[in-house]
């Protein structure tokens, strides 16, 4: 019997309840393979591509360039070639007869952020996944536990992945200390402390890939493997105007240009994606906090340190991920492949990588880990 597959709305973060239909990125009757991207749907907090988990010919479109659906709505169909219409009109009706919206009470019923205290201060967490060795997700300056919404529950399949919003950020504490990476550090070993976790996987994401370096450098005892993507920490360059820019913008006409260096692809910076960021910058303490942050790590427009050797005298497995369009920090940063060190550039990406092409980030990762 011919295989046929449902291409339905996808649930990126805790929040998602629909998702609106950009446009297709395939044509009826293309052969598709597995993580091609075949539609380009926008939640309230981003857009993003939906990427083909089977391979198979895209025999139907059900949902129109505008059209909202609801997250689990069908969205196509990708079949084998020799698959009947009626086959496949019978699905279509099959999987529309027995589909149920999402009601809203899901989110409360599901993986919801937690918070612990940490060395004084509360931290907001969300944890996904069960049983195999842990993940950490570290993000980068001005981010928060979101920053992984495209990844996180892709990576926790087979294992507990935790996501933290480190302090200054999201909605932990805005108290980050003297703002240095030892601090930051001490936070996230505090967290793994407080949670019971011996030693995890990192994954750090711009100034998170330093906290992971040094935290690497610290404590290898407590560090199964690195993933590195657009890391700080591996090289003084950094886009110093990016990050006085952030820190002092107060408003949507400075703050959009920011945020479009980095992405590749500027489309993706919606105008909800701005409005959450305002609104970050507006919680009281943040300004004091990113002003401290960016004093620490990033004084003079330079990167304060430097733990370039970290990566391969850890001898532990390390997998740098970069986009080769990084307008933040260079490309040039990545480690010499080699050894335990794996590296992998992703063309014509940017600085968010893991959110503009999460399909290939979570399968690099996925790979490693395994």
């Amino acid at each position: 019997m011919s295989a046929i597959h449902t291409l339905t709305m996808p649930k990126w973060g805790l929040s998602m309840q629909e998702g609106k239909v950009n446009g297709w990125l395939k044509g009826l009757g293309e052969a598709i393979a597995v993580g091609e991207e075949l539609v380009e749907v926008e939640s309230e907090k981003i857009a993003g591509a939906v990427e083909a988990s089977v391979a198979g010919v895209l025999r139907r479109q059900l949902a129109a360039e505008g059209d909202v659906l609801p997250v689990g709505g069908l969205l196509g169909i990708v079949a084998d070639a020799d698959a009947s219409e009626a086959d496949i009109d019978a699905a279509v009706t099959a999987f529309q007869e027995g589909f149920v919206p999402p009601s809203g009470d899901e989110e409360a019923s599901g993986p919801a952020p937690e918070k612990i205290e940490v060395g004084g201060r509360r931290l907001r967490y969300l944890k996904r996944g069960e049983g195999g060795e842990p993940l950490v997700l570290i993000h980068g300056f001005g981010g928060d536990l979101n920053n992984w919404l495209f990844n996180h529950e892709a990576l926790a399949a087979t294992r507990e992945v935790y996501a933290l919003d480190l302090p200054g950020h999201g909605e932990s504490a805005k108290d980050v200390g003297d703002g240095s990476l030892d601090s930051l550090t001490d936070t996230v070993l505090g967290f793994m402390d407080a949670l019971g976790i011996d030693a995890a996987h990192l994954a750090g994401h711009s100034m998170g890939g330093a906290v992971a370096l040094n935290l690497a450098d610290r404590a290898p005892q407590r560090v199964r493997s690195l993933v590195l993507i657009c890391s700080a920490g591996l090289g003084t360059e950094i886009n110093a105007g990016y990050i006085e820019g952030f820190v002092t913008a107060a408003d949507r006409r400075a703050l959009k240009p920011l945020l479009t260096e980095l992405f590749a692809d500027t489309a993706l910076v919606t105008r909800q994606l701005v409005d959450d960021m305002l609104k970050y910058k507006r919680l009281e303490g943040v300004g004091a906090a990113l002003r401290s942050l960016a004093g620490a790590l990033f004084r003079d427009g330079r990167q304060s340190a430097v733990l370039a050797d970290v990566p391969e005298r850890l001898g532990k497995p390390v997998l740098a991920i970069w986009g080769s369009d990084d307008r933040i920090i260079p490309v040039a940063h990545a480690p010499a492949p080699g050894g335990q060190v794996r590296v992998e550039i992703l063309p014509g990406q940017g600085h968010m990588v893991q959110m503009e092409a999460a399909g290939d980030v979570n399968r690099l990762i996925e790979h490693f880990l395994g």
